[in-house]
This record gives structure tokens, sequence and C-alpha cells, in this order.
């Protein structure tokens, strides 16, 4: 497989010119019509390759199938990615350079020279000497979260369709919008994928392979406050404002993103608004541990409480709701899907190496969804910023991997 004529890159380059941005504020699925865009050329492709039955739903979903070439009877993969960029940084606008050959540099992003990859900031640089790494311009993410991992299926499915010998069952392919705001698989058809298994492929380091995610939930602070004419105001007003601000300054260090790190769960305050009557402060609160997200929210509780005795009128509401949950507790319940995952790492000439990921994916709720789903590196690196970055010789890593993964399936069969 190291001598297929890969277009992993070619592709990449393509895709991430598309702005798909999605947008956590709009109601609709997808969040962003303009991430159609994508999964129009990529319906379009793949028919071109000879898979008929290439389709963009109305959700945005594509879906495809590569049939059977052997005479067993293998379980159906599925092969995921999604489509859409964070809305944390723009990727309207995004020009892809390659720089060859990196010898340990910094790299200087010629739109915003202040944008520099320094390999003391991105220790995986250090084990890219001699391979073309890609950024972004410098004004603008790149878009290898998770663009890189639709090229790196794309390529697979390419090789799979022009080379025969290259044995597997039937392939699913599925790529996703929304993901980046939690809504990845909100409408996704699962019984028109009729899956056993599938693998996203939306991992950072080459070689790493992720069976544990965090459990998340959402959590909602509501504070009303006590609201007069600031002209009459002593010793009635209770602002909800400066209530709020309280409680997020007594959140404990050591329970922030900032202060944790490795199995550490955190609470964190992404967003706030409000008047003096009343005020909302956002949470999302994550653990590897189910059970724990109970004690985090206990604690913002706690310190809420604690604030409000200093406000007697004010009163307070906390609503938390269920995001995801690890997925290892469905993955260990079928231990070859990340067997074979590993192997195939190994069979592409990587260390193989099983992670948890300080995230979600959209694996983590196919798994409780009832299609077990780890998730397998795409060679991607400091996403959802400008400095964003994966390497060549990483995504055509990945396209390996997912070829050998075909390839494993059918030969365990």
């Amino acid at each position: 497989m190291n001598k297929l004529n890969y277009t992993v890159t070619e592709r990449f380059f393509k895709y991430v010119t598309i702005d798909t941005q999605s947008d956590p504020g709009s109601p609709s699925q997808p969040s962003t019509q303009k991430q159609k865009d994508l999964g129009r050329i990529l319906v379009q492709e793949l028919l071109d390759m000879g898979i008929s039955d290439a389709h963009l739903d109305d959700y945005g979903y594509v879906y495809a199938t590569i049939p059977s070439n052997s005479d067993k009877n293998v379980p159906v993969i599925c092969f995921c990615s999604h489509m859409d960029t964070s809305p944390d940084c723009s990727g309207a606008g995004v020009k892809p350079i390659i720089h060859y050959n990196y010898q340990g540099q910094d790299l200087v992003l010629p739109d915003d020279i202040t944008q520099v990859l320094k390999p003391q900031n991105h220790p995986e640089l250090k084990n890219q000497l001699g391979n073309d790494i890609i950024t972004a311009s410098g004004t603008t993410l790149l878009g290898a979260d998770n663009k890189a991992g639709v090229a790196e299926i794309m390529d697979a499915c390419y090789q799979l369709v022009n080379h025969r010998d290259i044995k597997h069952g039937t392939i699913k392919i599925l790529f996703t919008p929304d993901e980046e705001i939690g809504r990845g698989v909100d409408k996704v058809n699962l019984q028109k994928l009729g899956a056993f298994a599938a693998y996203t492929i939306d991992g950072e380091t080459a070689g790493n392979m992720e069976n544990e995610t965090f459990s998340a939930d959402g959590a909602k602070l509501i504070i009303n406050g006590v609201s007069t004419h600031p002209g009459f105001a002593k010793g009635q007003m209770q602002s909800a404002i400066k209530i709020a601000g309280a409680v997020v300054a007594a959140l404990p260090a050591d329970l922030s993103p900032e202060g944790t790190n490795e199995m550490q769960g955190f609470v964190h305050p992404v967003g706030i608004s409000g008047q003096v009557e009343q005020a909302v402060i956002e949470f999302i609160i994550r653990d590897f541990e189910a059970v724990k997200l109970q004690e985090h929210a206990n604690t913002i509780r706690q310190i809420t409480e604690r604030v409000l005795q200093n406000f007697p009128g004010a009163t307070y509401q906390l609503v938390v709701k269920e995001q995801y949950r690890n997925m290892r507790e469905v993955l260990d319940q079928h231990p070859q899907i990340v067997d074979y995952g590993m192997e195939a790492i190994r069979r592409a000439g990587l260390e193989a190496k099983l992670c948890s990921i300080r995230g979600g994916t959209d694996g983590s709720r196919l798994s409780f969804m009832g299609l077990p789903t780890p998730n397998i590196f795409a060679g991607e690196h400091a996403f959802h910023g400008k400095q964003e970055w994966v390497s060549v010789q990483d995504m055509q890593k990945a396209a390996q991997t997912i070829l050998h993964l075909c390839a494993i399936w059918e030969e365990r069969s």
C-alpha cells in the first residue's frame, strides 16, 4: 500500500478552501447551508469514482456505499468524518501552504507574520523532520479538523475502487455536518447505514487511536437579581450581573480547563449574558467518569448558594442537560473493533497507541446510539486556531490505515 498513488493532498487542498463553518446560534439542520457546498462536491467525486448511491440528504449528511468484493460474510463497517469547521476561528478564504521537507525551523505564516509555529509550542513538529507540513496563511484556521479526515476517507474510497485486489466487505461512508457544535449526529440515519461498527477519522497524532472520550453535560445557571432605579438603589438593588461575576470568580482554578489535564475533568463557563434583573451563565461540564458530572454540577450549585448569602433577595436555577457519554462504556463490549484498528495502524508502519481524548467525537454519541465508533488519527494538530497544521505523510498513513482496516475485517471473517 506504500506504492499506491495517493490523492489525499490534492483533495485536502480543495476541501479546505470551501467555508463550512458551523453556527451554534442557528436552529437549522445543518446550522449553515454552506456546509452542503462541500457535501455536493464530495457526492460528485464519489459518483465519478463509480460509487452509484452517493447522495446528500436534506440535513447535510453525505452517505455512500462501496459494495463488498469478498465471498465471505463480512460485517459492514463505516468510516466517518465531519465537514464543518469550528466557529472559534474563521474558515473563509483559507489559503493552504505546503512547507516542504521540514527541518525543525520556525514556520512563519506569510499573511500574518505574528503567527509563528515554533517547535517548543508544537512539540509534535519534532517528529515531522523531512515531512511536508501544511498550514494556512495566518489569517484563518486550516480546516484539518476534520477535512484531513474527509480527504483521507475519500482517498481510501478511490484506492478501493481502483485496486480490486484489496479485499473488503461492504463499506459505508458517512460525512456529517455540525460536529463542532455538538449536533453532528442529530439527524443521522443509522438504518440507512446498516453498519456493525464505525470509525471516525478525526484524531491528532499519527498512530493514535482513541477508545475513550469525556462524558459531557451542559449547564445553564440562571440568576434572578433585584432591579430598581439606580438613583434609589441603596439597600435594594441586587445586580444579577455582579452575582454572575462573583460566581465565575469563585470557580476553583483546579477545576478549570487551564488547570487540568490527562484524566481530570473540568467545569468551564463558555458564555455569560444578562442585565441587572437576570443573568445567565452557560457551562460545559466534562469528566471521564459520568458519576463525577453530578459532583461538578453540585460544585456550581454550592458556589452559587455561597455567593447568594450576600444577596438575600436573589434566587437561582441550575438546569443541567446531558450532551454525550464516554464511548468506552460501549467499546469495551466489542473489543475486536478497537483491536482491528490498532492492528491496522501497525500495518501502516506506525507505533499504535491507545489514548483517551479530552473532548468528544461523533463517535461518542454514535456508540450510544447502537453503532460502536472509536476514533482514529487524522494527523490534525493545533485545531480551532490559525496555527493549525497537518503533514502530507501523516494523511497518507491515515489513508493506509483505513485500507488496512478494510482488509483486516475481511481476513478475520
